[in-house]
């Protein structure tokens, strides 16, 4: 038999049981044949009145009066239920928490992506194109990208990493502050031991490394996968959450919502255009000045980026230290251009690129941040900020009118 001809088979014994069920007979001859003879009167009562019931437009019939929530018996239901629930999701969370970090970061790209998508579909683009559209020039500017740099990239990498402790040896001989320091710390120690460590493991842990570089490969292409599919369904995904909330409360819901998710599309999008622009400006400075590694500090800059303040911090401070090889006039100039790269980030690129999207005051970021990043690592520390602007919007807009509102005038005396 062929495939199409059991296709057609199973589409008709389809059809033919959608007829037996719609059917009004008192009993439906497809399911718990042959009934009993002595079949209770009730339930021969209640199949009858089941076939009534039955219509084209609601096979399986109307909702019925629901529960009462309040009695005992519910609320007791209910409790139980809950506690149930939570021990249970806590599990799932704890045994599939790496998942769940690829679908969280699948989705936050997918919203990051939402503004360009919305853009083209705006413009008489289909959305499945749009979404093809819009990852093509992604994937091509990342392709082009990684292949221009991705020889130079681990060359100076390795070098890097090699001439570490023979650059730490040279800033001690031509700066004594700083063998001060080092000898205190014990640095050159301490990097000696880190370069032949990694050496060591990276000769003898061929297979660990292949399974870190095969894992690295798998999560890339999960979280393309799955971007695209929110990306695609978004318009969907988006419909079916405003409709777990009541008639009354949905369009306020909906209001805020597309608020959420404007901040944080806003946000995933202008900050990877921002970690592009500083990174190419970085590699130009370096470049200039003659700073070994630029491109491996560049990228490192880009990276480091898109971690706020903390991250552009720390990549300031290496890069300061790399500098410091070549002269200290030249390292002081790079202090000031990390200064002046950072007074352009905050009050020209960010306001011009994100716009208003992202309000979160400097503590709440520098919290968000810290607390983010000690829960999920560096994906935390990245989806700190949008998640914390989604909360302050929720506690402007829901938690702040309500305490505010004067209760005492409702109250009767």
């Amino acid at each position: 038999m062929s495939i199409g001809a059991g296709v057609g088979i199973a589409a008709v014994h389809m059809r033919v049981f959608e007829v037996g069920m719609n059917q009004n007979d008192e009993h439906s001859e497809w399911v718990g044949q042959p009934h009993p003879q002595g079949e209770p009167e009730p339930i021969t009562a209640a199949e009858a009145d089941a076939a009534k019931l039955s219509s084209p437009d609601h096979p399986l019939g109307t909702p019925g009066r629901r529960f009462d929530r309040r009695s005992p018996f519910m609320l007791g239901v209910a409790g139980a239920a809950g506690v149930l629930l939570t021990v249970g999701a806590v599990q799932v969370v704890l045994a599939a928490h790496e998942a769940l970090l690829l679908v969280v970061a699948s989705l936050f790209l997918a919203i990051g992506v939402e503004p360009a998508v919305s853009w083209l579909a705006a413009h008489r683009v289909r959305r499945g194109a749009a979404v093809a559209l819009v990852f093509v020039v992604v994937v091509a500017g990342l392709a082009g990208f990684l292949a221009a740099i991705i020889t130079p990239l681990v060359d100076q990498g390795q070098a890097l990493v090699g001439h570490a402790p023979d650059r730490l040896h040279h800033l001690e001989d031509t700066y004594p502050a700083f063998r001060s320091v080092a000898d205190r710390f014990h640095l050159e120690e301490k990097v000696r031991d880190a370069v032949d460590t990694k050496s060591a493991d990276l000769a003898h842990g061929l297979v660990g490394a292949g399974k870190i570089v095969f894992g690295a490969v798998t999560s890339t292409v999960v979280i393309f996968v799955l971007t695209a599919y929110f990306s695609v369904c978004f318009p969907s995904l988006r419909a079916n959450l405003y409709r777990l909330f009541p008639q009354h409360r949905r369009p306020r819901a909906i209001l805020i919502g597309d608020a959420i998710f404007a901040k944080v599309g806003g946000y995933v999008l202008g900050n990877l255009l921002i970690s592009l622009i500083t990174g190419v400006l970085t590699f130009v400075w370096l470049a200039a000045f003659g700073v070994p590694y630029p491109l491996v500090l560049a990228v490192l800059v880009a990276v480091l980026d898109l971690i706020p303040l903390v991250g552009s911090t720390l990549a300031g401070i290496v890069i300061a230290v790399v500098a410091l090889t070549v002269s200290l006039p030249v390292c002081l100039a790079t202090v000031g251009f990390f200064l002046v790269l950072r007074v352009v980030e905050d009050y020209l690129l960010a306001p011009r690129i994100m716009g208003r999207t992202v309000q979160v005051p400097g503590v709440v970021t520098v919290v968000a941040v810290l607390i983010g990043g000690s829960l999920l690592g560096v994906l935390g520390a990245l989806l700190a900020i949008p998640l914390a602007a989604a909360v302050l919007l929720l506690v402007r807009e829901i938690l702040f009118p309500g305490l505010d509102q004067d209760r005492s005038r409702t109250t009767p005396a």
